[in-house]
């Protein structure tokens, strides 16, 4: 594990409880009120991608930076064959596992505390996503490669939008908080997709972010 990625370990395991609590609505109603307003396309994002992995029956998916499991846990609900997610803070990975016993879908959900490039799968996935994970990655190359790799369908990722009000502001917070984040153009996303072998894309605007799902 290099530094950068120790520093990010370690800034999500002290981040976990914070991080559940935006999805799960476990603050005050003033807090979840400000999470509606300045989270929106969090949410939005989250119906985007549910919405694009369909069809679920059947199907096999990985979520890459898989967190709290909101969103494997949800795919097995819509009838996902198994999900696999992968996380490199800890705390998330136990949480999700938690999350699943709670919701009876441990069969069906596993959760695995590594990074995707020390990954080997037994066999490859029907889809696979990476939502709120390119944030926080210097070089998204690899990771798209191999998201090619180990997918016979299609990607549904999230990248952050450069050119907005909130990334000079969200920049900052981050940086002082220690969590190094970066920010994407729709141009260099193209770019990415093209040398990562893919040969399909759609790019939609969601909010302040650019999901993409990649074939």
């Amino acid at each position: 594990m290099n530094e950068e990625m120790r520093i990010q370990q370690q800034y999500w395991d002290r981040e976990a409880s914070a991080f559940k609590a935006i999805y799960s609505h476990e603050k005050s109603p003033f807090l979840n009120l400000l999470d509606r307003i300045f989270r929106k396309d969090m949410y939005e994002r989250f119906v985007f991608t549910i919405q694009h992995a369909a069809p679920y029956e059947g199907k096999t998916f990985l979520d890459v930076g898989c967190g709290n499991g909101v969103y494997a846990i949800e795919l097995a609900k819509k009838g996902a064959a198994g999900v696999v997610g992968l996380d490199i803070a800890s705390n998330m990975i136990d949480q999700a596992r938690q999350s699943a016993e709670h919701e009876h879908l441990a069969d069906r959900c596993s959760f695995v505390h590594t990074d995707l490039l020390q990954y080997s799968p037994g066999s490859r996935f029907d889809v696979a996503i990476g939502i709120g994970l390119f944030d926080y990655v210097r070089n998204p190359l690899p990771v798209l490669r191999r998201m090619r790799e180990v997918t016979n369908d299609k990607i549904i990722v999230s990248f952050p939008r450069l050119w907005t009000w909130r990334a000079p502001l969200r920049k900052v917070r981050l940086t002082v908080r220690g969590c190094p984040v970066y920010f994407f153009t729709r141009t260099r996303i193209m770019k990415l997709l093209h040398e990562a072998g893919f040969q399909e894309h759609q790019i939609y605007r969601v909010g302040k972010l650019f999901c993409v799902v990649a074939t």
